[in-house]
């Protein structure tokens, strides 16, 4: 069963270009019966192996910029761990809520995709590098938290903010996150958030989802996709939020 939510997962992510844990999540909670506090480390397991065969993919295609991902790097593996331990740190309702609120933010960004174009809001590349260690810092410590990929934030920044083409912002996102998310995943292994039982089911089931809905995505409508997935994600949000799911 946790190979087929992480085939769930990676597909859904894999069609519309965001990570699985934002469905493996709520599937981990609603389907295991999990806590939500070893949903988010079990999760934080799996992007790490989704996070690198989509580098890898991404850079056999020259799609990936070193320096970026570095920088990014260098600040998410320090804040992934805090995050993990802030997550740890949390009631169960109060993280369900902070879950709850990053879904919102995931549709929004969802359906804002299409109309983000290279941009470069900052010139020069002191400023640059300056952005890229700050956007890492807070993608690594949500990353921690919330148990996904630091995609759904960093892409946008680098798209936006240096004027990053999209395929080299999401190889590079990528690629920052390898490092990041092991350190999250170990960090929530140590304060056993982690099934283990579930990870070498949930990994595999992943990577298959994730290669299958890529290809998937070409065949498909992706206006359609993004716009079904963020239906979904606000119906998520709204299960999360609700005032019986919180008293639960």
């Amino acid at each position: 069963m946790s190979f087929l939510i992480g085939v769930l997962g990676g597909g859904f992510g894999g069609l519309v270009g965001l990570g699985g844990g934002v469905v493996m999540i709520p599937l981990m909670v609603g389907v295991f019966k999990l806590s939500q506090h070893k949903a988010h480390g079990t999760s934080l397991v799996a992007v790490f192996f989704t996070g690198l065969m989509g580098a890898l993919t991404y850079g056999l295609q020259g799609s990936l910029n070193l320096k970026a991902a570095l920088f990014l790097a260098a600040t998410a593996i320090l804040t992934a761990r805090l995050g993990a331990r802030y997550a740890h740190s949390l009631p169960e309702a109060e993280l369900k809520r902070a879950f709850g609120l990053f879904l919102l933010l995931v549709a929004f960004l969802l359906l804002l995709k299409p109309y983000l174009a290279p941009v470069g809001l900052v010139r020069g590349e002191a400023l640059q590098d300056l952005a890229l260690l700050v956007a890492g810092g807070l993608t690594g410590f949500l990353s921690g938290m919330m148990g996904v990929g630091g995609g759904t934030i960093m892409v946008p920044a680098m798209v936006l903010v240096l004027g990053m083409d999209q395929h080299t912002a999401q190889g590079t996102s990528l690629l920052a996150m390898v490092p990041a998310s092991l350190v999250g995943a170990y960090t929530h292994y140590r304060l056993g958030n982690v099934d283990t039982l579930l990870a070498p089911g949930l990994v595999p089931g992943v990577l298959l989802g994730t290669f299958l809905g890529g290809e998937a995505a070409h065949f498909l409508p992706e206006a359609t996709l993004r716009l079904v997935f963020a239906m979904v994600l606000l119906w998520t949000s709204w299960r999360y939020l609700r005032p019986s799911s919180r008293k639960r």
